[in-house]
């Protein structure tokens, strides 16, 4: 959640950066306006009750001298009726402020290039040249028929589109990378964890899914829980409303989940393959952060799941999103692009992202420095999304004759 008081204090300014995002203006009026209402609701409130105990003490002094204590009694009396109007009004008013910033999203950082949609990112660098190859090579849908390794139609007839079964080498090689991404990530100094793969609202709301986003989850019918869209939800809620010792930041956590995403607003892109699925398996890094070093972590983050594709010896960019392309909760993000020679293009896998303190604020992480409670900054990735790494193999790795080779560093796993 953005801090209001921010808002408030430099309306300007903060207008400038949410435009980047594409906030109107209109919409930030409307949070000052309510601000100010609140303000003077809560003023009204104080002022009226300092007026009914100032009153009550001067009606005890007029009982202890025998005065008349009529028109006191009028005066009090018309103040208790007035109090409660007051404190719901200042209630409604705070109500609704809450309700608007929890769609308000983060402020991007400075350094985030202008830019309405994925066509104004910003390519960082290349790591590893694309393959040269002395035939035409396929997308792995074509591959997938010829070596049996992903099977479309039945996943559609287990669930329905954008649901795939993986079967012999390819769902041995699916869960090699986890295990392989896992250890990598672990040396590097996260801890592993196994998580829920369920998670109740006020967890999605505390990491930015809720309220914007629900169209986009699975949700249990007549629970108050969720299907995980990714694992930053549970990693990042474990400390949700807890206070960490400064001495132990920064917490560097890994996992592996499945993954659930309605997809919503994607209809008709990536209607073929295993590109955009309702399931998908990911290994998630989530870093909690002082602020003084949140920079730093975000640039380590970048480095760990770049440093995983160059171990499998697949070409892949990094891209800074401009402000129209970063998602609700970032302030900053780089995308990892994977190089997929049968389409021909870049494709993202992972999405590394510092949300500074948008998220600790709605999920109520601090941490305690020379005795004072401040925001922690959240930091989240993929180190890497498996089921398109595994096409990105299928299709940097594939033969001539329709066999594909495997990544030496799979094949202790295997």
């Amino acid at each position: 959640m953005i801090d209001l008081k921010y808002i408030q204090n430099n309306f300007e300014e903060a207008s400038s950066k949410l435009a980047k995002k594409g906030v109107s203006k209109d919409t930030l009026e409307e949070l000052k306006n309510l601000f100010t209402s609140l303000k003077e609701a809560n003023a009204a409130y104080e002022v009226s009750k300092a007026e009914q105990n100032k009153l009550s003490k001067q009606f005890g002094e007029y009982k202890q001298k025998n005065l008349d204590t009529t028109e006191l009694k009028t005066q009090i009396d018309e103040l208790k009726t007035k109090l409660p109007a007051l404190l719901e009004t200042a209630r409604i008013a705070e109500s609704k402020l809450e309700e608007l910033s929890f769609i308000v999203p983060n402020f991007p950082d400075d350094n985030v290039p202008e830019g309405a949609d994925e066509n104004d990112n910003i390519e960082l660098k290349k790591v590893l040249e694309p393959r040269t190859f002395n035939f035409t090579p396929k997308e792995h849908w074509d591959l997938a028929s010829s070596c049996g390794w992903i099977d479309f139609e039945r996943g559609v007839k287990l669930a329905k589109s954008r649901f795939s079964v993986l079967r012999g080498e390819g769902a041995r090689i699916e869960r090699a990378l986890i295990n392989f991404f896992l250890d990598f990530n672990r040396k590097n100094g996260f801890e592993e964890f196994n998580l829920p793969l369920m998670n109740n609202a006020s967890m999605l709301k505390g990491t930015g899914q809720l309220p914007k986003f629900e169209d986009d989850l699975f949700r249990i019918e007549d629970e108050d829980l969720y299907l995980i869209p990714t694992a930053e939800v549970p990693l990042t809620n474990l400390y949700n409303d807890e206070i960490i010792n400064d001495k132990d930041l920064p917490i560097l956590m890994t996992a592996y989940t499945p993954c659930f995403r309605k997809e919503a607003g994607s209809a008709g892109r990536d209607t073929r393959g295993m590109i955009r699925q309702h399931q998908f398996d990911k290994v998630e890094m989530v870093a909690l952060s002082h602020p003084n070093s949140s920079d730093e972590i975000f640039e380590m983050m970048v480095q760990n799941a770049s440093d995983l594709l160059s171990a499998l010896k697949l070409p892949h960019r990094l891209v800074m999103l401009c402000g129209g392309d970063l998602g609700f909760s970032a302030a900053k993000t780089v995308d990892i692009e994977v190089w997929l020679p049968g389409q021909n293009q870049y494709r993202e896998i992972s999405s590394i992202s510092n949300t500074r303190d948008f998220q600790a604020r709605r999920a109520k992480i601090r941490y305690k420095e020379d005795g004072k409670n401040n925001l922690v900054h959240t930091l989240n990735g993929s180190a890497l999304a498996v089921g398109r790494t595994l096409i990105a193999i299928m299709e940097n790795y594939q033969q001539e004759d329709g066999t594909i080779l495997i990544p030496k560093v799979l094949e202790k796993y295997l």
